[in-house]
């Protein structure tokens, strides 16, 4: 039954089409480049690229680190001229970029900044969503946080009044706070927009179509990112039939050939259906507020613990930061630390390894216990080093938990090409120093590992990487993030700041901590059964009805013939030539699609109801 229940319930949605050129239904563009062409170093970066933007596009920007996708939004927004290609803008239509690093040299407040320039919104506008972000626009530039100076940014873009919004990175240094504003204003933004950005979660609750990419081309998909990794699957899957056709060697990178996709993907099911063992077994050992559990004789819990944390409190200038907080910490575990910016993550952090002391309470951690940090001011990549000093200390060969590699291989193990070992760290690009760091910490020994905002500036393939290397460590590990979906594949335990100093001790990932804060009281979607009258109280149920019985055998059959349909369907409607050819045809496909997913979404729901009753039946 718990086959059925995960066939049921994992079976991915069908993408849509991809297309390379907008199709012949969409509306007219506001913006567009054709032949686009830009010249980097010694070669092209790319060209040949026909990039439209409709007027009420969401569009999700993917590639890899270093694959041109800042560039791209430059040129869209014509900060950058390329080397050939036509641009073309609709009158009056406002681009507006909001770049990954503000440019604030040589203005003394942050309001100089929002307020500054030809374009400058108007003040009232500024101060209204500055109100709402929660920036003071008088502070200091100089001095201003890495998250304070995005605000700004984000005010100062918004403000503007854009048609079009060119998003780098929106989200980094932002807090959970200040991110679910932003989702809540592109929401009911009336233009369009087009975001880079390593937030999985931020993507699939915004964006309806895609651009990837990837080797010098580019693709776009009438998909949200939702739906990519499905999609890019599927390209890769062609790529390799029309290569095995032609007989002819698949023109892909290294990495994609060593790791394979489908492995990929099965090793992240893997990974996930292994963190869920681990956290149902931390679940075991909490009690009902999340405070463990006292050790009995007969259990070996006690000899696992590396950090035991006993009702400890810690504040400042007369503010409770952390309030009796309880905790044990087990070898193995992998604990998320979220909360607003200034809720204490950073105290909290620092508590658990020995850097401050509590005020009360006592912390006990193990003797053994031996620690890397990889914080998120990067400290230790200086720009005068090379790949080469940073990884083996100007050697050839590095020891990765006491086995030595040469550092050409462990480079290719991190994503990197080999003949990035002479290049200076200054020369790399944010995503890439991250990585180093991340190549160089994790082949020292150790069994804590300290995460401070690692995913900022790093690519989605990155991600993947660093979960499998979060997954593989034998250690403890401790991560502070806004990364929501980052934490929901890594965290077995969740601890929770809300500023008030409790933290809430939640067995699970971020959806877990979000639901135990904000009980989430949606109506259901009505189903016969729920809109029944309502009956007097019964006996308890020992069987399902004749009808319920029915719907259990017959409905995994009636998802398998929806999900045929919608793929068959699909396959229709990749024809580029349909719409023009035959419209009609286009509209009953793409009405035919919609209800068929429709009816699959309320066929497997009411098959997970059932599946739910049968195993409160035994």
């Amino acid at each position: 039954m718990n086959q059925e229940l995960n066939r049921a319930w994992r079976r991915p949605a069908c993408p849509l089409p991809s297309r390379r050129l907008p199709a012949p239904h969409m509306a007219a563009p506001v913006l567009s480049y054709e032949n686009l062409g830009l010249v980097q170093g010694s070669g092209w970066l790319f060209r040949e690229l026909d990039i439209h933007i409709g007027a009420r596009d969401r569009l999700a920007l993917i590639g890899r680190n270093g694959a041109g996708k800042t560039t791209l939004l430059k040129l869209l927004a014509g900060t950058i001229d390329p080397d050939e290609g036509r641009r073309t803008i609709v009158p009056g239509t406002r681009v507006i970029l909001l770049e990954q690093e503000p440019a604030m040299k040589g203005v003394a407040t942050l309001a100089d900044y929002v307020l500054g320039g030809d374009d400058a919104p108007e003040r009232h506008e500024a101060d209204a969503i500055a109100d709402q972000l929660g920036i003071d626009l008088s502070r200091d530039a100089g001095s201003a946080s890495g998250g304070e100076r995005r605000r700004a940014a984000i005010v100062r873009a918004l403000a503007q009044d854009p048609d079009v919004l060119l998003l780098d990175e929106p989200t980094n240094h932002l807090d959970i706070a200040a991110i679910d504003w932003l989702e809540e204003w592109l929401a009911r933004f009336k233009g369009a927009f087009v975001a880079i950005s390593h937030d999985r979660t931020f993507l699939t609750r915004l964006t309806r179509q895609t651009l990837w990419l990837d080797r010098g081309t580019i693709r776009r998909a009438e998909i949200g990112f939702g739906g990519f990794e499905a999609w890019t699957e599927q390209v890769y899957a062609e790529e390799a039939r029309n290569a095995q056709r032609l007989d002819a060697k698949l023109k892909i990178e290294e990495h994609w050939l060593h790791r394979g996709v489908t492995g990929r993907r099965r090793r992240n099911q893997g990974r996930l259906a292994q963190l869920k063992e681990m956290r149902a077994e931390r679940a075991a050992m909490m009690g009902p507020q999340g405070a463990a559990n006292l050790v009995t004789a007969a259990d070996d819990t006690k000899s696992k613990i590396v950090i035991d944390v006993k009702k400890v409190s810690k504040a400042y200038d007369d503010r409770t930061i952390i309030r009796d907080l309880t905790l044990r910490v087990t070898r193995g575990d992998r604990i998320g630390i979220v909360g607003a910016n200034g809720a204490g993550k950073t105290t909290l952090l620092k508590l658990l390894t020995g850097e401050i002391d509590p005020d009360s309470g006592e912390i006990v951690r193990a003797k053994t216990l031996d620690g890397i940090v990889i914080d998120q001011q990067r400290s230790l990549m200086a720009p005068e080093k090379s790949v080469r000093d940073v990884l083996a200390d100007g050697g050839d060969w590095i020891e990765v938990l006491g086995v030595k590699k040469h550092i050409h291989g462990y480079l290719k193990e991190f994503l990197f090409d080999p003949s990035l070992a002479e290049a200076k760290i200054a020369t790399l690009s944010g995503g890439e120093r991250s990585r180093l760091l991340l190549a160089r910490e994790f082949a020292r020994e150790s069994n804590l590992l300290v995460l401070d905002e690692p995913t900022n500036d790093l690519d989605l393939e990155t991600l993947d990487l660093l979960q499998e290397v979060i997954a593989d460590y034998a250690g403890t590990v401790l991560i502070v993030s806004h990364d929501r979906d980052f934490l929901d594949r890594t965290v077995t335990v969740t601890l929770g700041l809300d500023g008030s100093g409790s933290v809430d001790v939640v067995a699970g990932g971020y959806e877990d901590w979000e639901r135990k804060r904000k009980p989430r009281n949606e109506p259901r979607k009505a189903t016969a059964k729920s809109m029944a009258p309502a009956r007097p109280p019964a006996q308890a149920k020992t069987k399902l009805s004749y009808k319920d019985q029915r719907d259990f055998e017959l409905l995994p059959k009636r998802i398998d013939e929806l999900d045929a349909a919608i793929l068959r369907d699909t396959d229709a409607l990749a024809d580029p030539d349909l719409y023009t050819r035959d419209p009609s045809r286009f509209a009953a496909l793409t009405a035919a699609i919609d209800k068929a997913r429709s009816d699959k979404d309320d066929a497997e729901m009411r098959w997970l109801d059932l599946a739910e009753q049968v195993e409160a039946l035994g």
